[in-house]
């Protein structure tokens, strides 16, 4: 899945090494009214929610910041509240989570932005929104952009959090972006409305897709067409990236080489508030701290995928990644290239995990195979099979093999608990394999000697050992191939084993 794998774990262990990160943006604070419904209203047919508890999250650009805060990065964020207690709760839970409030601007011409979310039960009832959508007053935005401007000489990437609540204007995203590329600085930017003209000249910006479909007037549902105008677009602002969230279909990154699509991770879902934050969040963290842009969109991916199991607006926690990235390889397939393997190698070696090698057509999968495999396994903690490919097959076996394709005999091994990596090769034997991976044990069937083993003399070279697996009696494709043509009452000799 990722084409660094241990640097991706690396860096998200590291905390994204420290990176300094400024959020600037529409500050929202989410309240929720958590409680249970039991009846009908007999005033009206509107649930009655009998109120349990309540709770309070950093929502907006505020949220972005502690998504940030929570991954390790050192924040700071600048907005603006009203002068009231919404203002003052939203500040405390943004100083809680070791976000820096100080550039944030409290002014009493407008009140804090909230939203307040009903629950019974799991299920969102209602949701009522306090705000004031007006440009900020001249004096307002001159203090802001100063204090802003200042910042981002000590930062290492801009995160624009555009809620569409009036701080965002076209003079405040052309400064920050203007003053940024002078330095370097990498802006990521979250949109909102169909102006994208005031986002020009930015690093990457990440619609969604209706955001994006309502940008370029396009339908939605023609994806094809929105990809393409969606270049148009981003050639034309001068902005590098545009990385478009397609909710089950994944992501598309389009940039000057092309259109590069990313899968979607499944995911049982809850709760979507605050995925966008997350998405952003991580995504620029990860750019900030030296990652390839499609490590950074499938991290992305991967921390969306967390926080849409919880209900709320929660932000992913960098022990939660690091979890998901480690935890039996979720973040990366079984089925892997040479490089993919050989950084997975690196991971198990540093941790003193003992590698074994097996390798073989397995086609006709069978029960002596996976006898085989799990012998294999015992003999160490990581097992890693190659697996001959279609070509490679019918050079070693004739034209009729295999029966079954290298795909799908990939993922049938993969299949297995007892199997760690999978990896192809198409080469007549897997000598280079062996000498790439190193293996501490050469894992065999019995019906081979020690001399006949491909890389035995290779392995036994660094400290290896080499091991012949007893075979289970009366299994092996051709002996199945030969009772299937048998029972179909076809000569055995009609076919190339």
């Amino acid at each position: 899945m990722f084409t660094s794998p241990l640097k991706v774990v690396r860096t998200v262990r590291s905390g994204f090494y420290g990176v300094r990160a400024l959020v600037v943006g529409d500050l929202i604070l989410d309240r929720y009214l958590w409680g249970q419904v039991e009846r009908i209203s007999p005033e009206a047919p509107v649930p009655i929610v009998h109120l349990d508890h309540k709770s309070h999250a950093a929502g907006g650009a505020a949220n972005v910041a502690a998504n940030l805060s929570a991954l390790g990065c050192t924040v700071t964020v600048a907005g603006v509240l009203g002068t009231d207690e919404d203002g003052r709760q939203l500040l405390e839970l943004m100083q809680a989570a070791g976000v820096d409030t100080k550039p944030v601007l409290q002014t009493g011409d407008r009140p804090t932005i909230c939203k307040t979310r009903i629950f019974g039960g799991r299920q969102q009832m209602l949701r009522f929104d306090v705000e004031k959508v007006t440009p900020l007053s001249p004096g307002s935005r001159r203090h802001f952009l100063a204090q802003t401007e200042e910042l981002i000489p000590d930062i290492s990437v801009v995160i624009l959090s555009d809620y569409g609540k009036g701080v965002l204007d076209y003079s405040i995203c052309q400064v920050v972006i203007r003053r940024a590329r002078e330095l370097s600085v990498p802006v990521l930017v979250d949109p909102k409305g169909v102006n994208y003209e005031k986002y020009r000249g930015c690093s990457l910006i990440s619609p969604n897709r209706k955001e994006l479909a309502a940008a370029v007037s396009t339908d939605p549902g023609d994806l094809e067409l929105l990809l393409h105008k969606g270049q148009t677009l981003r050639s034309g602002l001068n902005v590098r990236h545009l990385a478009v969230t397609l909710g089950d279909l994944g992501m598309a990154l389009l940039d000057e080489t092309g259109i590069h699509r990313f899968p979607a991770l499944a995911r049982e879902v809850f709760d979507v508030s605050g995925a966008g934050d997350t998405a952003i969040s991580t995504m620029s963290a990860a750019v900030a701290a030296g990652l390839h842009l499609h490590d950074a969109i499938r991290l992305a991916n991967l921390a969306a995928g967390i926080v849409i199991r919880k209900v709320g607006t929660v932000a992913v926690n960098r022990d939660e990644l690091v979890a998901s990235l480690t935890s039996d390889e979720k973040a990366t397939e079984k089925v892997c290239t040479l490089d993919a393997l050989s950084a997975r190698v690196v991971r198990w070696r540093a941790s003193g995990q003992r590698i074994v090698f097996t390798n073989g057509c397995f086609d006709l999968f069978h029960v002596g195979h996976l006898s085989l495999l799990e012998q294999a396994k015992r003999m160490g903690d990581c097992l890693v099979v190659a697996l001959n490919t279609d070509r490679s097959v019918r050079a070693l076996k004739g034209i009729t093999r295999p029966i079954i394709s290298e795909e799908s005999r990939a993922r049938l091994v993969a299949a297995l608990p007892c199997v760690d990596a999978v990896v192809l090769f198409d080469e007549e034997t897997p000598l280079d394999l062996i000498r790439a991976v190193r293996p501490d044990v050469l894992v065999k069937g019995g019906d081979y000697t020690e001399d006949q083993v491909v890389g035995a003399n290779e392995v036994k070279g660094w400290g290896g050992k080499v091991a012949l697996v007893p075979l289970a009696e009366g299994f092996s494709t051709t002996a199945i191939l030969k009772r299937a043509l048998l029972s179909s009452q076809h000569s055995p000799q009609q076919v190339i084993y």
